[in-house]
């Protein structure tokens, strides 16, 4: 059960438990204090009672067993007299006998007369009524304090899960790609507690990861930028080669690394996101069947006649770009038929091979890794520009594995009516790790 409590009422439970048996072992001494009082109280009253019954015993001869107003009783050998007693006043010893358990407790004293026993009995209910309530006012006041600490517990507790929450809030905007993200936890360097060393490291770390990252990414951007001047040379040196084998091995390999420059690049500036996308309306079927000519022939192309006329807001260039990266991804990795299908406001890729890898589809796609070697070989970037793309625009991927067998990719648009985000790619300075992008990003199918 403690388990489904937050920590708030952890907090309190614990705080008011803890109190509730400070004032249970409070109330026990309390209780037999009192009550020891009470009884001694009780004792010397009857002993003093017993004193004055025998002097007049002695002047006169005789008990006066008439009820006094307080309700005292005196006699000779009363029948009512506790055994232990009349025992002990036998034995020579003056005593007395406290009864409160029974319905008319009382306290009896008694002594020896001879070979007979004088005894007097003093009830005790306006003692013990007046004990009762004593008891009642106990626990009263018990319940106020235990209900009174377990107030003040949940309201600091409260603040305490306030902040924790807030913690945990940032690090998910962290984890999300939002490196600006920082808890801000002010106080002073004297009164820093838990709470404020974890927030300060969570900060630390934010700003020692963004730091690092942006390393990175200037890193590749400057690497593929400083590559293009000396590829453009070479491949110009490439064409001027004669015609053969070797030459076409040479321009082939050139061509490769010119694209895998053009895409380091492109990923440059999404993680930089310098990306402005260029949103207008557009009908989906005529916007995909025109992006399909310019990619090349795909198998089958099928579209919905409502979705034909439905308006998307988007980016044209960039739906284009996402589109022939799932295209190039299922032709290179996949196995014919590749399917293009327009459903709704959504774009799906089809291809009929072994499938998206079970490690990609949980983690997401990474950059130079293509999940497995039945799906081919490749650097992986194919589908991250996808995603970052679809991303920019306020789209969203979704990758599963078709009941039949193969991959399938899917693009969903956001349809006219709806406003894309004011900031579709992001705040600075934040990576877009495709594991992190839904629902602006990858969207994970099971």
């Amino acid at each position: 059960m403690s388990r489904g409590l937050g920590l708030r009422w952890k907090i309190a439970v614990l705080v008011a438990l803890g109190c509730a048996l400070v004032a249970v072992a409070i109330g026990l001494l309390v209780h037999h204090a009192r009550l020891d009082q009470v009884s001694a109280n009780a004792r010397e009253g009857a002993t003093a009672q017993l004193v004055r019954v025998r002097q007049l015993y002695e002047l006169t001869g005789q008990v006066d067993r008439t009820s006094r107003t307080d309700g005292t009783d005196a006699a000779l050998d009363a029948p009512g007299l506790p055994g232990p007693l009349r025992q002990a006043a036998l034995d020579g010893r003056r005593t007395t006998w406290l009864d409160l358990s029974s319905g008319h407790p009382a306290v009896w004293a008694a002594r020896p007369v001879g070979d007979r026993v004088l005894s007097v009995r003093e009830p005790l209910d306006e003692a013990a009524a007046e004990m009762a309530e004593f008891d009642r006012q106990l626990v009263l006041f018990g319940v106020v304090v235990v209900a009174l600490a377990a107030l003040s517990g949940a309201a600091l507790a409260s603040r305490l899960s306030r902040e924790l929450r807030s913690a945990a809030a940032t690090a998910r905007r962290i984890s999300q790609g939002d490196l600006d993200a920082r808890i801000g936890h002010r106080r002073p360097a004297r009164s820093r507690d838990e709470v404020a060393e974890l927030a300060c490291a969570v900060d630390t770390m934010a700003s020692s990861l963004q730091q690092r990252i942006e390393a990175e990414q200037r890193f590749t951007a400057d690497v593929a930028h400083e590559l293009r001047t000396p590829l453009t040379g070479l491949h110009t040196a490439a064409e001027l080669l004669p015609q053969g084998r070797p030459a076409e091995l040479v321009r082939d390999r050139v061509g490769a690394l010119r694209t895998l420059t053009e895409d380091l690049l492109e990923v440059a500036r999404l993680d930089a996101h310098a990306e402005e996308p260029d949103l207008d309306a557009h009908p989906l079927g005529e916007l995909v069947e025109r992006a399909v000519r310019r990619i090349g022939p795909v198998d089958a192309v099928r579209c919905d006649p409502a979705a034909a006329a439905t308006l998307v807001r988007t980016d044209a260039r960039r739906l284009e770009r996402i589109l022939a990266n799932l295209v190039t991804n299922a032709r290179r990795h996949g196995t014919a038929p590749v399917e293009v299908t327009v459903t709704g406001t959504t774009v799906s890729v089809r291809d009929h091979g072994p499938g998206f890898p079970e490690q990609l589809l949980r983690c997401g796609p990474r950059r130079f890794q293509t999940g497995a070697s039945e799906r081919g070989q490749g650097t992986g970037l194919g589908l991250t520009i996808a995603l970052g793309q679809a991303q920019a625009i306020g789209a969203r991927v979704a990758l599963r594995n078709g009941s039949g067998g193969g991959a399938v990719a899917s693009v969903w648009l956001p349809p006219l009516h709806v406003r894309p985000p004011a900031t579709a790619s992001g705040p600075r300075g934040s990576a877009p790790d495709p594991a992190a992008q839904s629902p602006q990003g990858l969207e994970r199918a099971p």
